[in-house]
């Protein structure tokens, strides 16, 4: 028998009304509903060289330390992460995935009767996180597709939106789900004139695939910005997604505020070990970083050959739109056995975005396109 009262009435009122985030559709999903055994997916972001070697093969000898408790403060990896940023680890907050540490800002600076603002076509953790806490989520309208930067940040629409109950400020760059970037010297004028209150979130899950020269110099930013927060993942060009690891750099008050709420061990072992291992192999990175860019190449081309509009890009990933409703596509994509993301759920109903493969996962993405387009 069911519940016989309704429960939903019974959850704080942000949390009635959001809905649980939709990742890609795992590979195992589809191979049991269609019964299919040949399948890649593009759909998640995700690294197609996999981890690190040095890390896969670190991992085999972690069976013994299962048992025992991951190190609570994360000692070697904040080591290694103040190293690389030349930074205390006093102000480095370690969380499980970035989206743990995007949790962790709401958790200490929004909740009723405070508000975030970020774009309307932006990462959708950010909504998910501000609403969980029932704060206001003030959403900046992208730019318009014609713009330089077509459905990308809008930093006058942020600025728009900030004012006394503003406590937080979600910025991607890149941006997910879109792959448009800020200019260095926007950020840093539109950091200059936020209030000292407003905590802002750069969120630079992506930052290793920017050709350098669109580098914001965020760790300079960070010191002259005690309001800033920097937040990054293993998932992406380290190829540790499954593991989980992200961090965030922050004044050092800032960053205890954060480890107050932080859960005991929100890292695990594995993940602990990968992460050091995986900031050591800068020849994986570099590879990795290398079929990147062929890919966003050969995906454009391929794209703008067959006249579909898409995105410009300095992710890992291209966004596309198929003019219609992309749900027939996605779904003719499906039954190929080739995962892509639908973006239904950001209000890009006709779009869908395609993680960079390796060349041959990507030149089957464009022949299961071609077959898709030719049936809808």
């Amino acid at each position: 028998m069911g519940p016989t009262v309704n429960y939903v009435d019974f959850a704080v009122e942000g949390v009635q009304a959001l809905r649980p985030y939709e990742p890609g559709k795992p590979v195992e999903e589809l191979q049991r509903e269609l019964g299919l055994n040949d399948v890649i997916k593009l759909a998640s972001n995700e690294n197609p060289l996999g981890a690190s070697p040095r890390v896969v093969e670190a991992l085999r000898d972690q069976a013994p330390d299962l048992a025992s408790y991951p190190d609570g403060s994360g000692y070697r990896l904040k080591r290694k992460l103040a190293e690389r940023h030349r930074i205390g680890a006093d102000r480095i907050t370690l969380g499980n995935g970035s989206n743990d540490v995007l949790d962790l800002v709401a958790r200490v600076f929004l909740g009723p009767g405070r508000a975030a603002v970020f774009s309307e076509y932006a990462f959708a953790v950010y909504p998910l996180v501000t609403r969980a806490v029932c704060a206001e989520a003030r959403v900046a309208p992208a730019r318009a597709r014609d713009d330089a930067m077509p459905l990308g940040h809008d930093l006058d629409a942020f600025a728009q939106r900030i004012d006394a109950d503003t406590r937080v400020v979600f910025i991607a760059n890149p941006n997910n789900p879109t792959g448009t970037w800020l200019a260095p010297d926007d950020i840093d004028a539109f950091l200059r004139a936020v209030p000292a209150e407003v905590v802002v979130v750069l969120d630079e899950a992506y930052r290793d695939y920017l050709e350098p020269g669109e580098r914001v110099e965020s760790r300079a930013l960070l010191e002259r910005h005690p309001n800033l927060v920097l937040t990054y993942t293993f998932s992406k060009i380290f190829g540790l997604a499954g593991l989980r690891v992200g961090y965030a750099l922050a004044n050092a008050q800032v960053t205890d505020l954060l480890n107050r709420v932080r859960q005991p061990f929100n890292v695990n072992s594995a993940a602990l070990r990968a992460a050091e291992l995986a900031l050591d192999d800068r020849d994986h990175l570099e590879r990795s970083l290398a079929v990147n860019r062929e890919g966003l190449t050969t995906l454009g081309q391929a794209l703008d050959h067959r006249g579909l509009e898409r995105l410009p890009s300095q992710g890992n990933f291209v966004t596309f739109s198929v003019a219609g409703d992309a749900q027939p596509v996605f779904q003719s994509l499906l039954r190929q056995g080739v995962i892509v993301r639908p973006l239904g759920g950001y209000g890009l109903a006709q779009w869908l975005r395609v993680t960079v493969g390796t060349p041959e996962q990507n030149a089957r993405f464009v022949e299961a396109l071609d077959r898709s387009l030719d049936g809808v």
